[in-house]
């Protein structure tokens, strides 16, 4: 009897977490692609993808911080979740961890690290992520997850083009948050609420256009610093709203 509850009880994890493990496969999938059809082209035309890949990026950032209604709640949150992610040091942290990644398949590459951070930002912060783990944690149905799966699918293509198999790693963290959320979301579900998720979703377009930015070589803004923001935009929300 308990072999079987034990069974039916990791079924039920499964299925909540079908659509973050087609996700993940999708971007490992993606960046394998990228990764054979990095070699294919030469400098100019790997360049030309990457700055097309950064004006692709600033137009989801864009697109994603106009969700907003509350634009002192994004303020306050880039402020407030900025100094604490300076404080805590969390970019470096998320480097650290593509350092440990880095040595453990014994890569040079200096573009590896680079290419995990950024693309483990993009594919993490937005609206898909966070609605469609819960529609899979809730009700098991991921239709939003595999939606979200081929649109990072083909983006980690261009990704792993550019800065290479550091892209392929970022398929971990997309697998822990979505995975967090999707087990955890009866929990979750009455914290993140519409206005919740379009504040969310707002401050991480932000960090998805400082993203856009560093990739165009415009700037080098420490967008995973920037991280703590979406926390910081729940709480704002729930207090103030």
């Amino acid at each position: 009897m308990f072999h079987v509850k034990h069974k039916n009880h990791a079924l039920n994890k499964g299925k909540k977490m079908s659509g973050t493990l087609v996700n993940f496969v999708a971007i490992i999938a993606g960046s394998v692609i990228g990764l054979v059809l990095k070699d294919k082209f030469p400098d100019k035309i790997q360049e030309t993808i990457m700055k097309g890949l950064s004006l692709a990026v600033i137009l989801i950032g864009l697109q994603m911080a106009l969700e907003t209604d509350y634009i002192l709640i994004v303020i306050f949150s880039l402020v407030l979740g900025g100094i604490i992610g300076e404080v805590i040091a969390l970019e470096e942290r998320l480097q650290q961890l593509g350092e440990y990644f880095k040595r453990k398949i014994k890569r040079e590459n200096d573009l590896f690290i680079q290419g995990f951070v950024q693309a483990s930002l993009v594919f993490c912060v937005g609206a898909m992520a966070i609605m469609g783990a819960i529609q899979d944690g809730l009700s098991n149905n991921p239709t939003i997850l595999f939606n979200k799966s081929l649109l990072d699918g083909v983006a980690s293509i261009a990704f792993s083009a550019t800065f290479g198999v550091g892209v392929l790693f970022s398929a971990i963290p997309v697998l822990v948050y979505q995975g967090g959320i999707a087990l955890f979301a009866s929990f979750l579900q009455k914290y993140l609420s519409d206005v919740v998720i379009n504040e969310m979703t707002a401050t991480g377009g932000l960090l998805i256009l400082a993203i856009g930015l560093n990739i165009m070589g415009i700037s080098k803004i420490r967008a995973g610093n920037l991280l703590p923001s979406l926390v910081v935009a729940i709480l704002l929300v729930i207090i103030f709203v």
